[in-house]
């Protein structure tokens, strides 16, 4: 009499397939994709995961990278390192060369994330995308938490909410007529935990800036930003040095750090196992703009 073997997937491992599937999918379905890359986790995650997919061939895609000019240098570093290890073909949105030709205006406030939008969707025009890998999740903010894993995108790249295609059992429809473009979302269903576990697993290396270490920083609406170039201290302002650590990384001019001393993998998994409030919230001046700020701009064409 044969025995049945109890066969069990883990929750990172089928994730991870279903990321993968994502991938193929769009690969078997789409003529121009490409991953957007900034040297972040999420999109370090993805990375991973499109090297699994189409193993042991390349990545078969660009990857995209919309510069805002307002870099963690260790962020910028690790990004050109990775993309010359793996081959990548890197395409470069810069926003300052868009500013430079007037296609967009820099803010007063001289930061930049709002006006990447344009800089974004005038590279998908150019060099015809037809397919963005992003690196978005549910669990970051309320807006994505919307997104389907296909997010259909008119002729000016704008998303409709209320306008979505199903995607029941696993079946994406990416039809989409000339101009018009899906953005994918692999990792719409992992958490900042799964990303972090799946980080350990995986033994993918970061940038330094994710784990804690010793900055100038200075304290704004119970946030802490890096004094540099772009973050500059105001009247009345002092700056003291703290240990802090990166959960997201972004426009220097508008991520903040937060206290920690989680400066190996496990720490910092210990410390967002912990959390209980997501790192887009806790980090990123940009989300504080209004209470609908990150569907504004996702209506308008952003990540």
């Amino acid at each position: 009499m044969s025995q049945t073997k109890d066969y069990r997937v883990s929750h990172l491992d089928a994730l991870e397939a279903e990321s993968i599937f994502v991938m193929r999918e769009v690969m078997a379905e789409f003529e121009r994709p490409v991953l957007l890359f900034s040297g972040g986790k999420d999109s370090i995650v993805m990375l991973r995961l499109a090297e699994k997919a189409f193993a042991p061939g390349k990545v078969p895609f660009p990857v995209m990278h919309v510069d805002t000019g307002h870099n963690f240098a260790e962020v910028l570093a690790y990004r050109d390192h990775r993309v010359a290890t793996l081959g990548l073909n890197l395409v470069v949105a810069s926003v300052q060369e868009a500013i430079d030709t007037g296609l967009v205006r820099e803010l007063p406030d001289g930061t930049r994330n709002r006006i990447q939008t344009p800089v974004l969707l005038a590279a998908v025009e150019k060099y015809r995308f037809d397919a963005l890998f992003g690196g978005a999740r549910r669990d970051e903010e309320k807006a994505r938490a919307k997104e389907r894993m296909f997010s259909f995108r008119d002729e000016f790249g704008q998303w409709d909410p209320k306008n979505q295609r199903p995607e029941l059992w696993g079946l994406y429809n990416g039809r989409h007529h000339p101009g018009e473009s899906i953005r994918v979302f692999p990792l719409s269903n992992w958490t900042e935990l799964d990303i972090w576990h799946y980080i350990a697993k995986e033994q993918v290396p970061l940038p330094s800036i994710y784990y804690a270490h010793d900055r100038e920083v200075v304290e704004r609406d119970g946030m802490y930003y890096a004094v540099n170039e772009f973050i500059k201290l105001r009247d009345g302002e002092t700056s003291q040095v703290r240990r802090v650590r990166y959960r997201t990384v972004g426009d220097a001019s508008q991520t903040a750090a937060v206290l920690s001393e989680a400066d190996t993998v496990d720490k910092v998994i210990d410390e967002v196992a912990a959390t209980r409030i997501t790192e887009r919230g806790a980090t990123r001046g940009d989300d504080r703009v209004s209470e609908a700020a990150m569907e504004d701009r996702k209506r308008e064409g952003y990540f």
